[in-house]
């Protein structure tokens, strides 16, 4: 058998992403050079001098399912970022502040400066920046479409942002500005909280997309919509794919307007790694600014688990933390290449913000985090390994 039997793709498989921990490490290898490893072990016979099924092959599969038992790559990416030193947060771990008496002093004296003075200072800081910016572009509103009204727009949704980042008292470092996102453009990034867009926000100002809420949130939103060209779909258009595309499309034509701001993840991971993108904002042909985010979870967990906490509860954690530390990294743009379909163009931005953000790469949906995993993820290696078998047998059968 060669390789040019089976297809780039399928040549090309990883089985296994490089990763190390203290239980498992495996460098990235193929289902076919797998099985050739367990028959050679086995009956000293490998897949080119064997083309049929042999009972040995079942064993990569058994270990590749105890593997994923005894480290789940996937679940554990839903739950917050274990720590390897507690930071005096009751959240990290509840037993350690009764390791010591002096400990428990210290854990308490935080407890009082955190809850007796910063969150105070912080939820008046929160109300004052969505305050400001629900009057103030509400009042932008009413001016002519011009350059004027863009710029106000832009000064106002800055102002507000840096006041609601300093309500987190979050730490944030910028890097390689020259790379910022601009008009016309889309701004793609990996997802860890809501957080995430003012955080970016505060750098920069972009056209925001998602669904219309009601309450507080939707107030908010009538009133960003107004001074600023913003996305915002009704319930029932977000599944219309192609309506969601052509708004997307018809934003980017036009140079004048903000860049989007987009996260294809879908979910929020906990900051250690960077799932499956969505190929949706690929398929537009727009410039792509690829921008990589990454917490220090020392300070304060920003991952927000959303079926364990509420926005409101979420919220209150962060502004009861130490602070909000982070780095930002925008990469250079990024256009599809000739002959490149949507879901390879999405990997390629997605394993260039992996690589500089220092996350790990997985080729999982996050919809995993509350769905279940789909039977196409079993055929694909039914597949693969049948296809393997077959060619086999095709190259056994052809004359010499």
């Amino acid at each position: 058998m060669t390789e040019k039997s089976l297809t780039s793709k399928d040549n090309n498989h990883l089985l296994y992403k490089p990763y190390s921990n203290a239980i498992i490490a495996k460098e990235p290898t193929s289902l076919e050079e797998e099985i050739n490893e367990i028959r050679r072990r086995g009956s000293n016979r490998d897949l080119d001098s064997a083309s049929e099924f042999e009972m040995s092959d079942i064993f990569y599969f058994c270990r590749r399912g105890v593997e994923s038992i005894m480290d789940d790559e996937v679940t554990k990416r839903f739950s917050a970022e274990e720590l390897e030193s507690w930071n005096l947060l009751t959240r990290s771990n509840y037993n350690f502040q009764h390791i010591s008496l002096r400990l428990t002093v210290l854990w308490g004296l935080g407890v009082v400066i955190r809850y007796g003075f910063l969150l105070p200072l912080r939820v008046t800081l929160a109300f004052t920046g969505v305050g400001l910016l629900v009057v103030l572009t509400s009042i932008i509103g009413f001016l002519p479409n011009g350059r004027m009204k863009n710029f106000l727009s832009e000064q106002v949704h800055l102002m507000c942002y840096r006041i609601c980042v300093r309500a987190l008292t979050a730490i944030i470092t910028y890097h390689d500005s020259e790379n910022k996102p601009k008009n016309g453009g889309i701004c793609v990034a990996n997802h860890t909280s809501p957080i995430d867009v003012i955080i970016l926000a505060s750098d920069g100002c972009y056209a925001m997309v998602g669904q219309i809420h009601g309450g507080l949130m939707g107030v908010i939103q009538k009133s960003m919509v107004k001074a600023c060209p913003h996305i915002w779909f009704e319930r029932s258009e977000v599944k219309d794919r192609h309506l969601v595309a052509k708004r997307l499309s018809d934003h980017v034509e036009d140079t004048t307007k903000l860049p989007i701001l987009i996260f294809p993840e879908g979910t929020c991971i906990n900051n250690t790694s960077v799932m499956m993108f969505k190929k949706g904002s690929f398929e537009i042909g727009s410039t792509v600014y690829p921008v990589a985010i990454k917490y220090d979870p020392r300070f304060g967990d920003a991952f927000w688990n959303s079926s364990q906490f509420g926005m409101v509860n979420y919220l209150l954690r962060m502004m009861s933390s130490w602070a909000i530390v982070c780095s930002v990294w925008y990469l250079p743009p990024m256009t599809k290449e000739e002959g490149e379909d949507a879901v390879h163009f999405a990997s390629r931005v997605k394993a260039a913000i992996a690589r500089q953000g220092g996350l790990v790469d997985l080729l999982w949906d996050g919809g995993l985090k509350r769905g279940k995993v789909k039977d196409t993820f079993k055929e694909e290696q039914q597949k693969l390994y049948s296809k393997i078998l077959r060619n086999l047998n095709t190259h056994f059968c052809l004359p010499s």
